[in-house]
This record gives C-alpha cells, sequence and structure tokens, in this order.
C-alpha cells in the first residue's frame, strides 16, 4: 500500500510527471536516479520531499512529485491480456460491496489489474482468493501485485473452479471469464446467504446464456449495465468533450445469492 506520510520517504513507490503529461512510476531509494528526454532526476532530492512539490531535473526540467492514485496504478499495471478499466472497476467495487475486511473470490486473474483493486479495498484484514489456470499469467500478476506491496492480501490459486473453490462463505464472487455460465454452481457453494455475484461478458451471446443459469441456482435482484466514458478537455475557454470516448468494454452483471422460503 501507499504510505499515508505527507512527503516522500524511502521505498516509496512515487509518480513523476511532466507538464505534457509524461510519466513516470519509480521506488525511491538512496543513490537512485531515474534517466528522462528531460534530465536526470536524483531520488536523494526527492526523498523527503512534500507531495506535490515541483522537482527539478539536472537540466532544470520540470517533474511534480505525486502519489499514484488506484486508477494509474491499474492502467499502469504490465499486462499480456486485456484488463478491467477503472470506469468499470469503480463501478464493480460498489455494487460488491468491497471494502475493508472483505473476503473475496474472483476467477480469471489475467494480468492483475482488478486484483489490484480487490486487494487495495479489502485492506489487511480481509483476503482476495484469485483463481487462475494459466501459470505464466499468475506468474505475471504476483509480480504486479508484489510491486505494490499488496501479496499479504492475496491468496493466488492455480486451479480449474470447474473443480469448485477452496473457500465458503464469502462475501463475493467476481467472474472474469468467457464461459461464467459454467461455473455458477461452484460460486452459490462459495457465497454466504445473500452474498454478491459479478460478471462481466463483452457479447449479448454469452449474456443470454448467464440469465437463466443465475435463476436456476436461486440469485436474484440481478442487474445488467453497460458504463460508457466521456472525457471534456480542460480548456475553460472552449469547454468541450474530447474527440474519443470509451465506449463499450464489457457488460457488467451482478446478482445476490437469495433462498426460497421454507414449507411447513
Amino acid at each position: 500500500m501507499l504510505s499515508d506520510n505527507p512527503t516522500a520517504q524511502q521505498g516509496d513507490l512515487v509518480q513523476l510527471v511532466s507538464p505534457s503529461n509524461k510519466v513516470f512510476f519509480v521506488r525511491l531509494y538512496p543513490g537512485g536516479e531515474l534517466q528522462t528526454h528531460r534530465g536526470v532526476l536524483k531520488f536523494d532530492d526527492i526523498i523527503g520531499q512534500p507531495w506535490g512539490t515541483e522537482i527539478l531535473s539536472h537540466q532544470g526540467r520540470s517533474f511534480y512529485l505525486l502519489q499514484p492514485s488506484l486508477s494509474e496504478l491499474i492502467q499502469e499495471t504490465r499486462r499480456n491480456s486485456q484488463i478491467i478499466y477503472p470506469k468499470d472497476i469503480g463501478y464493480i467495487l460498489v455494487n460488491l460491496s468491497i471494502g475493508p475486511g472483505k473476503k473475496v473470490i474472483e476467477a480469471g486473474t489475467g494480468s492483475g489489474a482488478f486484483t489490484t483493486a480487490l486487494a487495495w479495498m479489502v485492506g489487511d484484514q480481509g483476503c482476495v482468493y484469485s483463481y487462475e489456470t494459466r501459470q505464466d499469467m499468475q506468474n505475471l500478476a504476483k509480480k504486479n501485485i508484489d510491486r505494490l506491496d499488496l501479496s499479504g492480501n492475496v491468496q493466488f490459486r492455480l486451479r480449474d473452479i470447474a473443480e469448485g473453490f477452496n473457500e465458503e462463505y464469502v462475501d463475493a464472487v467476481f467472474l472474469d471469464l468467457p464461459n461464467p455460465y459454467d461455473y455458477i454452481g461452484q460460486v452459490r457453494s462459495a457465497l454466504k446467504p445473500g452474498g454478491h455475484f459479478g460478471a462481466i461478458v463483452p457479447t449479448v451471446n454469452q449474456l443470454e446464456r448467464l440469465l437463466p443459469a443465475l435463476h436456476n441456482y436461486q440469485f436474484s435482484f440481478i442487474d445488467i449495465v453497460e458504463i460508457l466514458l466521456r472525457h471534456y478537455k480542460p480548456l475553460y475557454q472552449r469547454l468541450r468533450p474530447t474527440d474519443r470516448m470509451v465506449a463499450h468494454t464489457g457488460y457488467l452483471v451482478f446478482a445476490r445469492s437469495v433462498s426460497s422460503a421454507q414449507q411447513g
């Protein structure tokens, strides 16, 4: 996790941003330096500086010292596959009620971008159980999580979830898989009563197969959303949308596990 100190400290992961929005992420250590096309930045000159401070390279070129945000860390994730983007991640976290102390399963670790967000939110008292079938992807995700000092919040599982989950009574399960409809029974067994289910799928065809599977395993309060993101140019003299927007990335599906009333 990022430190709560008001100044950058040895060992901190920091973000150095030029006025042209060129971004560098580095971890500070004594004697270290960052070489850029705008000059060299010495870490000894950065350690102890307040966040938001302007830092000058040896050429006198400006950079600003910032703590990386969760969104920026996710987008900076080293990846071998498509990641879930911040525009979707924020909505997923809120709808699954992910917070400190929660226990959550994700299946489809990939490069670990969403794992990062989950680990950040559950904190040291919670746990993320992340399932993946590909060793190479899991190795990359572990490196990404270790780099952010979040490995204590995550337990990685190299396993096909068709065999079921190791955990029971978890608060939420999220599937980022091409065929989530095949594993709803396993999800049901792992969730606590009333627990949260979520999934992301790119096509309507997958939705058409997922919905009956949720009904068959007694999931209710089903919600399907698609989030579109539109940026604006921050120029007060001529405020207008940017030429491109972030449109379809996937359909988000949410549901709650419920039980029928007992008869008798």
